[in-house]
């Protein structure tokens, strides 16, 4: 299971409060509720850890059979 680091976890909380600014200023009763879904989210994620996003992201590449990470070259390429 995935598990956000602690830098991670600041930036998720971070843009959460930020969207969270963008709304209030924008006025909470003026944007649809889907609008609160992304800084639920990003705000979950900073208090648990684990993050959705990441999470489905990596079971589609799953599904489709891409690498999470590239391969590595064997041979070193020189500048």
């Amino acid at each position: 299971m995935f598990n956000a680091s602690r830098v991670q976890r600041v930036f998720f909380f971070n843009m959460s409060v930020i969207s969270l600014i963008g709304l209030w200023l924008t006025g909470f009763d003026k944007v649809h509720w889907f609008t609160y879904v992304i800084p639920a989210g990003l705000l979950f994620a900073a208090a648990t850890g684990f993050c959705l996003g990441f999470f489905v992201s990596k079971k589609v590449l799953d599904l489709l059979g891409i690498a999470d990470k590239p391969a590595r070259s064997s041979s070193a390429s020189v500048g």
